[in-house]
């Protein structure tokens, strides 16, 4: 059911701007996602929830261009989209931070930022330019500097940080070049406290920038904190929709672990495996097969 919140965030802002519609993926005999559905609306924090191997981390990468859905579709901003790749969803305006954070760790802060997307000059000339180093050491540090995290420098080298400080840095870099989406996957595992609040405050100011933001989370006093509406996966399907509040946690608890009125605990996917005998990640196929890359935690 929507809550007042949720509704009141979708009158403001207008229809979603991501749709995603009876989506399916298989690796092989598994049955990773099941006609997963959901709508994210423009100025909305929705948060992801469900429990390791309920299909979290699949979803997103059919999102983010690393897997292809078989069945279903996916719209942005009405319109459907084939997101065949990391670069195609940048070009349709999705950022995605994963658990791994995916930086490089023999670059600076700066060059992380920028990674296939330096400026150049001139224009004309496009890559064959030359790269505008000032410009992008000078942005770099504005993003650091409103985040407020206490990093060593823009020009330290990201493999000599701390985790906490590569997460800083993997969602700042988000949320300055997600123009229409951002995913975050677990954005405050690695952070302490003070971090934590820091990525949190840039979470619940992203609207303000036309930025929707999608947020995948186990910590779920985070989520009440930033999200207006929670959707709670299980075994590749979407099992239910609550308000994140305190009056809801017990509810949102029950559904994720699956205690919730007409949850199950096991079942039949559509291919007549047992959704509860998967591998760790639960929708991820045979390790040595082609296996999802979320399967490292979701």
């Amino acid at each position: 059911m929507e809550s007042e919140r949720a509704q009141q965030t979708r009158e403001e802002n207008g229809g979603p701007v991501l749709e995603v519609k009876n989506v399916t993926k298989r690796f092989g005999a598994t049955l990773a996602l099941n006609r997963v559905s959901l709508e994210l609306h423009r100025g909305e924090v929705l948060a992801l929830l469900g429990d390791n191997g309920a299909g979290k981390s699949t979803l997103i990468k059919c999102l983010s261009g690393v897997h292809e859905p078989d069945e279903g579709q996916i719209l942005i901003e009405g319109e459907e989209v084939r997101i065949d790749s990391p670069m195609r969803a940048r070009d349709l305006g999705v950022e995605t931070v994963y658990q791994d954070l995916a930086l490089f760790d023999n670059m600076t802060v700066v060059g992380n930022f920028y990674a296939g997307r330096e400026p150049t000059m001139p224009r004309w000339l496009g890559n064959w330019g030359w790269v505008k180093d000032g410009e992008m050491a000078n942005e770099a540090n504005d993003l650091i500097d409103r985040l407020e995290v206490n990093l060593p420098g823009a020009d330290m080298e990201i493999g000599l940080m701390s985790g906490g400080q590569r997460q800083a840095v993997a969602s700042a870099r988000a949320m300055a070049f997600g123009r229409k989406i951002v995913i975050l996957d677990e954005p405050t595992s690695a952070l302490g406290a003070r971090e934590s609040g820091n990525v949190l405050r840039l979470i619940q100011e992203a609207p303000q920038q036309g930025v929707s933001v999608i947020v995948i989370s186990h910590n779920l006093e985070h989520i009440m904190q930033v999200a207006q509406r929670a959707v709670v996966m299980r075994q590749g399907r979407v099992v239910g929709e609550e308000e994140p509040t305190q009056e809801n946690h017990e509810r949102l608890v029950s559904l994720i672990v699956g205690s919730a009125d007409g949850q199950v605990e096991g079942g039949n996917t559509e291919d007549g495996n047992t959704e509860d005998g998967n591998t760790e990640d639960g929708s991820a196929e045979p390790e040595n097969g082609a296996r999802d890359e979320g399967r490292r935690g979701e």
